[in-house]
């Protein structure tokens, strides 16, 4: 109803300008808002207030020619002026019938639109370094990109959902050295594992794998292992330094063959497990982009060369520096280490030109926000390649905390000191663990209560709206007990019959559907839909519990059953850009 009244608007707008009131440079979109109050009609639009100056005319009285110049829809009963010029619209009675035939012919398409055709997004989201299993922190990431992706999608945006894959750099060496230590300790060397070292169970898996498949062919002694080698925290020295000198100990006793062994095993086993609890959390992906494939593909070189020729790299102590104070940076960033080697950061600034050289109209990452530090730099080394950095969108995603019978939950010691998101999901099943993480605002703290997650009550969000679903089935599971065919012709030529408030508001609901969808959607915002979902889950209930649907005039049950059947669509539709089930029992 939104596109149609701004469509009016449009008209006039335009007849307006061939008469030479309004100037030849008109805004491509009408702003039409929804009343807070319904005596000032069921929409809004303040573009006579906006055109007032440039028409050199008094926005009242541009708004008056305005609505003169209007053409007719039958959905509007009326157009008052209110105000210092404001046009509301009032629609007819029957406006909000014609959403029923609408939903009926669009069905899993109700909703969707090609606001965004012929645009490309990619959204990055995750990535999370296969150095260990996804915990709950990754869990809303999850939840809440591939929402973003989904809302995209029903708008018309072409969606690539990309994960980055950090399978290059020194964290990764680090967890072969850990799955190498582990290894010695089950072949019966004494070890004394290093603090910076990953110390869950799961590189306890990974090292019995390397066992049973080597025996004790990659076994040393730990006295070749650790002689010679610096002091680690607990003595005093750095431990930073400790595991950079016991990572290249692991490659000088191994050698490149067996080292590079281990390191797959270890990437590769935890790489699986986490496609295998993305998949199982309804997430997928287009693509998994190997950081490597951009060092062997040459690409950071060559970013490195292209940031060199702009003139903004530097080199101090025996490193190359990039100077992104120049962009507004905090200070300026190191991209080739004195020892040679190139940063993760230089890695970054390869894989985002990379991004914008594929054509993506548009490039969304989904971050934690202790990544916010970041942004500056990799928007910096955008600009100084010369690429556009405004194509660029982070998005921050802040931290979940758990909470069971009000206080922090600890569920699990067998993951280390964190949560997995397959522990989550396992205790909440996965249509509670994605509806709530999507139920916030990305940038805003998140508490998720467990047992509220769990419960069967209308308390539970997630529940209440998935309970509504099912009760409307629940009424066509009666119908056929009882033996009452449904006419759905019939159902539409009586909409008329539905006059009470509550089928009122149930269907401005309906027809609302869609704008909150492309709201939701352009402003990367799920929470929205998830909050219509439960107000519209709310106005069923409402509406059930006040009503009789099965009644015995053919004509008002066969309205009622339509109304009901496209409220079920709607849930249905919404839930699924969510990533939840709309289950038909429960």
């Amino acid at each position: 109803m939104k596109n149609e009244i701004s469509q009016l608007v449009q008209a006039s707008l335009q007849k307006l300008r061939q008469d030479g009131i309004l100037p030849a440079e008109l805004p491509a979109d009408i702003k039409i808002e929804r009343t807070r109050d319904k005596q000032h009609g069921d929409f809004a639009c303040n573009i006579a207030m906006m055109l007032a100056k440039p028409a050199r005319c008094n926005p009242r009285e541009l708004a008056q020619k305005i609505v003169a110049n209007l053409p007719a829809l039958d959905a509007v009963s009326k157009v008052e002026i209110a105000g210092a010029g404001f046009i509301n619209f009032f629609l007819t009675s029957g406006s909000c019938q014609q959403v029923i035939g609408k939903i009926f012919s669009r069905k899993e398409a109700y909703g969707l639109s090609q606001k965004g055709k012929g645009k490309s997004v990619q959204v990055e989201f995750v990535s999370a370094n296969p150095t260990g299993p996804l915990h709950v922190g990754h869990g809303r990431g999850a939840a809440y990109g591939a929402s973003v992706a989904d809302l995209l999608e029903a708008v018309g945006f072409d969606v690539h959902r990309e994960y980055y894959v950090n399978d290059a750099g020194r964290q990764m060496d680090i967890l072969a050295a850990s799955v190498w230590l582990r290894y010695l300790e089950l072949c019966g060397e004494e070890i004394v594992f290093p603090v910076n070292g990953y110390k869950g169970d799961y590189v306890w898996d990974i090292a019995a794998t390397l066992h049973r498949e080597n025996g004790d062919e990659l076994r040393h002694s730990q006295e070749s292992v650790f002689a010679g080698l610096p002091d680690d925290e607990p003595d005093g020295g750095d431990k930073e330094t400790y595991i950079d000198a016991l990572i290249a100990r692991a490659n000088e006793l191994l050698g490149e063959s067996q080292y590079r062994q281990v390191f797959e095993l270890g990437l590769n086993t935890i790489l699986g497990e986490i496609r295998r609890d993305l998949e199982e959390f309804g997430v997928v992906y287009q693509d998994w982009y190997s950081e490597r494939s951009l060092t062997s593909a040459g690409a950071v070189d060559k970013v490195i060369e292209r940031l060199k020729l702009s003139g903004h790299v530097y080199e101090k102590n025996g490193a190359l520096w990039f100077s992104s104070t120049e962009f507004g940076d905090e200070k300026d960033r190191v991209i080739v280490r004195e020892n040679g080697q190139t940063t993760y950061f230089a890695s970054d600034i390869a894989y985002h030109a990379d991004k914008l050289e594929r054509g993506f109209d548009r490039v969304i990452d989904i971050w934690g926000a202790d990544h916010h530090g970041y942004v500056p730099r990799v928007k910096a080394a955008l600009k100084a390649l010369g690429d556009d950095d405004s194509k660029l969108d982070v998005l921050l995603v802040q931290f979940a905390i758990l909470y069971r019978d009000g206080k922090k939950a600890q569920m699990s010691t067998r993951s280390g000191e964190f949560v997995t998101l397959r522990e989550l999901r396992n205790e909440v099943g996965n249509d509670a663990a994605r509806f709530f993480y999507v139920m916030r605002k990305c940038e805003q703290h998140m508490d998720f209560d467990l047992d509220l997650a769990k419960s069967r009550s209308s308390e539970n969000p997630v529940y209440y709206i998935q309970y509504a679903h099912a009760r409307i089935c629940s009424v066509f599971r009666q119908m056929k007990e009882k033996k009452i065919q449904r006419d759905s012709e019939r159902g539409q030529a009586s909409l008329g019959m539905l006059a009470e408030s509550h089928e009122a508001d149930l269907m401005m609901a309906l027809v609302k559907y869609p704008e909150v969808v492309e709201k939701a959607a352009m402003n990367h915002e799920p929470h929205q839909l998830a909050h219509f979902l439960r107000e519209l889950a709310n106005l069923l209930h409402t509406y059930y519990n006040a009503h009789a649907f099965l009644v015995d005039d053919d004509n008002l049950r066969d309205a009622r059953l339509n109304l009901i059947d496209a409220t079920r669509q709607v849930l249905a539709n919404g839930l699924k850009l969510l990533g939840v089930s709309a289950p038909e029992a429960m």
